[in-house]
């Protein structure tokens, strides 16, 4: 998952609302968001190569969101799987604060990671990036991509300021602006661009908020949004590596009845 855009109690009927990319290679194996064989009460895609997934909710309401930190200089190559820290909070009981400072205080060893985990308690953000101790985040609208939250990359100022207009204007959110916000593939100016360490023509590929390029891009777009009722949809919208639909499924899940149902 590489750009979220998210608002907390901005609509009173919808007091969660998300829409997310994930950019990976096109080459990576993945299973598109259902419930999972071994643990049907999450619902989420999964990484078929290093294990966990970048985002997921589960039939208590729990939910977890992952991205990448992008920087310079090498990768840890034994390091653990980020997509775990996700799969570990779904699969699990703590509270969400208490699994986020567990993380944070044992976050050394991983790669460079930012951290969403959500539960009836209210929404933290952790990255081992941040020298600030897990954030409880309460009302507003907010961006997190390969930076940390709310970084002023070009992609996570426009997508955020969009959904804060769609929102300021209708009682429910629509699925469909949300996606249009997130397929939006207008590159930024390059004065406009950060310097993460790839160099300004990858910086440029990188500066959309949806990522079409034969190598690496944007393969799907999940949208969740939290209804005070405890019904909660999710949407997956998936993409080929020419930018391209491939395939949509709809979920819902209740969370006073603790099912998932299509």
């Amino acid at each position: 998952m590489c750009l979220a855009i998210f608002s907390l109690n901005r609509l009173p009927d919808w007091p969660l609302v998300i829409a997310a990319n994930r950019d990976e290679l096109h080459t990576r194996p993945t299973r598109e968001a259902a419930p999972w064989n071994d643990a049907t009460h999450i619902l989420g895609g999964r990484d078929l190569e290093a294990g966990g997934t970048w985002l997921g909710m589960t039939t208590s309401g729990r939910i977890a969101l992952l991205t990448n930190y992008r920087e310079p200089g090498p990768r840890k190559l034994d390091a653990p799987s980020r997509g775990l820290l996700t799969e570990n909070y779904l699969r699990g009981a703590d509270a969400a604060q208490t699994y986020a400072q567990t993380v944070y205080e044992h976050s050394a060893s991983y790669n460079g990671f930012n951290l969403l985990v959500g539960d009836h308690r209210g929404l933290w953000y952790c990255s081992n990036r941040n020298a600030s101790p897990p954030q409880h985040l309460t009302d507003g609208t907010f961006g997190l991509s390969n930076a940390v939250l709310d970084a002023s990359w070009p992609k996570v100022l426009r997508t955020r300021e969009a959904l804060e207009q769609h929102l300021s204007t209708v009682t429910s959110p629509s699925p469909e602006v949300l996606f249009s916000i997130l397929q939006d593939t207008t590159p930024a100016a390059e004065h406009e661009l950060p310097d993460t360490g790839v160099g300004l023509q990858r910086e440029k590929i990188l500066g959309s908020p949806f990522i079409t390029d034969p190598r690496y891009g944007t393969r799907c777009t999940t949208i969740i949004l939290q209804h005070i009722d405890g019904k909660a949809i999710f949407i997956e919208r998936r993409y080929n590596a020419l930018g391209q639909t491939e395939g949509e499924t709809r979920w819902t899940i209740d969370t006073t009845q603790q099912k998932i149902f299509e």
